[in-house]
């Protein structure tokens, strides 16, 4: 393959960065790569993401994919709409980077050590809901900005504590400032989170070919596949309330043949609201299946979480599809 290859990215530092792992793997191919900035709805505006809708930070870049301005398309897998979009194929889900979520607090302090009153920033209703399901008294701030201006109020003061993805502060080397990684017991992370979603056009048969052949990681597409099938079984768009995580674990059969399984976790909120002082309902639930019902796996779990009570998602990025 001799062309060009035109990857398209958001601007951000952490958007380059993952775009930049794409771009290194295709040029050990071989490929010649030119990396192009999109700017996205996103980027373009400070309101909270429930009000701006979703798929505000990946609809400009497969729009610029359908319409040949870029051939492949990189996203942190968390933004995507759960609906496919058709004209447009997941070539590749790279491998995974810790999917954690992560506490950066004044002094050196971890979640526990916060006292009751403690200011902690996220623009996500998931680790709100999972933060103030805690018990712990703490006064959870809606906040939006890039990684160094979520820090930044924790720097000057504004505010005790942030939490992040620990994914984008690796991938920026930043982790030193992680105070906590936070135990997925207290907070399971948002479906994909850590993970990539590398996309091309459907009938660019060659690069998807070329992108799942070097870049596609087997275990992580699995894992996501069904964090991502769960989260569309319920309707929740990618800023609910809600939290998955999947791993792939060696299992032994009867006949003492190892089988690879699928472990996915799942939480919603129901009933919250977002607002100072109310305390949400967390329903948890959990299944094991083998790697390649995945899909049916989140299905499955998601229809479990309904019985048990998450029908009443509500609030920030509830039923939007």
């Amino acid at each position: 393959m001799t062309r060009i290859i035109r990857i398209g990215t958001r601007g951000s530092a952490l958007a380059l960065t993952q775009t930049q792992t794409i771009a290194d793997a295709l040029r050990r191919a071989g490929q010649d790569v030119e990396i192009v900035e999109v700017s996205t709805p996103g980027d373009r505006s400070s309101a909270p993401i429930a009000e701006i809708g979703v798929g505000v930070f990946t609809s400009a870049l497969r729009e610029a994919l359908a319409d040949k301005h870029v051939d492949v398309a990189v996203h942190s897998y968390k933004d995507l709409p759960t609906a496919a979009q058709p004209g447009i194929v997941l070539a590749a889900v790279p491998p995974r980077e810790d999917p954690r979520d992560a506490l950066i607090a004044r002094d050196g302090l971890t979640l526990g050590e916060l006292p009751p009153g403690s200011t902690v920033g996220t623009g996500s209703p998931r680790r709100s809901a999972q933060l103030r399901a805690l018990g712990l008294g703490l006064e959870v701030v809606p906040i939006r900005g890039n990684i160094d201006t979520r820090l930044g109020k924790v720097h000057n003061g504004e505010l005790d504590a942030v939490v992040l993805a620990r994914a984008g502060l690796v991938r920026l080397g930043r982790d030193a400032e992680i105070t906590e990684t936070l135990d997925p017991i207290q907070m399971l992370p948002a479906p994909a989170q850590g993970a990539l979603a590398v996309e091309c056009r459907v009938d660019d048969v060659d690069i998807e070919h070329l992108l799942r052949s070097i870049v596609d990681d087997e275990a992580t597409r699995a894992a996501v596949t069904a964090e991502r099938a769960m989260l569309a079984a319920l309707e929740a768009g990618c800023n609910a309330p809600v939290g998955a995580l999947a791993d792939v674990v060696e299992d032994l059969e009867a006949d003492g043949s190892i089988v690879e399984r699928v472990s996915l976790r799942g939480v919603a909120a129901a009933g919250f609201d977002d607002e100072p002082g109310n305390a949400p309902v967390l329903i948890r639930a959990s299944a094991v299946a083998n790697k390649s019902d995945a899909e049916r796996l989140g299905r499955d779990l998601a229809a479990e979480l309904l019985d048990l009570g998450a029908g009443a998602l509500s609030g920030p990025g509830g039923k939007t599809r």
